[in-house]
């Protein structure tokens, strides 16, 4: 109920000082579980990317956004949970097969599970190798998977920047359904779920139009940080 309300009041804001577009929204299952596979540019995607949307939609963020104390970590709660974030722990191994399980619980409750399998947003606007997690939720939960990809919100708001840019229009492209029943069985095969993010990564490019990097945007960042140091 909380994300309806919070949607109801920022949502027609967001349309009126932004004029956000949106092509695709057909492609979207209204009923059943979904995946949104997505691109991860902005802070501002999921705003953007759920607006339009009739359906509540559910992304997985890091637990620190839940674990703030004071008045501070009450509204940064508050804000999460009211934009239909769930907490996982990001921290690898054991936290990672919990954090996939979350997202099962979510499509078997036939919800929608909004994901960007780059684990983190891109550091320069480009589109960057995706994780397998995403295959492996599309394989045992066997949901139709729609690449989700978000345009010009990088230059709208970049990582970093506190406030967004004004006269810059977001935009979504929301893709047809991705078929992966050929793989089903064989969630458990690194070679297939390689392939299956590979394709989902692939549709990402064309709809998005950015250049595709075969590294993880994690790495590209910590190369850009080390960088920066040497020539400090």
């Amino acid at each position: 109920m909380f994300y309806w309300v919070v949607k109801a009041i920022i949502w027609p804001i967001l349309r009126f000082v932004f004029r956000p577009w949106a092509e695709g929204l057909e492609n979207v299952p209204k009923e059943g579980p979904v995946i949104l596979a997505g691109n991860h540019l902005s802070f501002a995607d999921h705003f953007f990317g759920a607006g339009f949307l009739p359906r509540k939609v559910i992304s997985l963020g890091k637990a620190e956004y839940f674990t703030g104390r004071g008045l501070k970590g009450m509204v940064s709660r508050a804000f999460f949970s009211g934009v239909g974030t769930v907490p996982i722990d990001r921290s690898g191994g054991k936290a990672s097969e919990a954090a996939l399980r979350t997202g099962l619980r979510i499509l078997g409750e036939n919800q929608v599970l909004g994901i960007y399998p780059e684990g983190t947003r891109s550091p320069d606007g480009r589109l960057y190798k995706g994780k397998t997690g995403v295959a492996r939720l599309a394989l045992e939960s066997r949901a139709p998977v729609i690449p989700w990809a978000m345009v010009n919100t990088f230059e709208m708001m970049p990582p970093g920047r506190p406030l967004p840019k004004f006269g810059i229009r977001p935009g979504v492209r929301y893709g047809k359904p991705l078929d992966f029943s050929r793989y089903y069985g064989m969630e458990n095969d690194r070679l297939v779920l390689r392939a299956v993010t590979d394709e989902i990564m692939y549709a990402l490019m064309e709809l998005s139009g950015q250049e595709y990097v075969d590294k993880y945007a994690a790495a590209a960042k910590t190369e850009t940080t080390g960088a920066a140091r040497e020539n400090s």
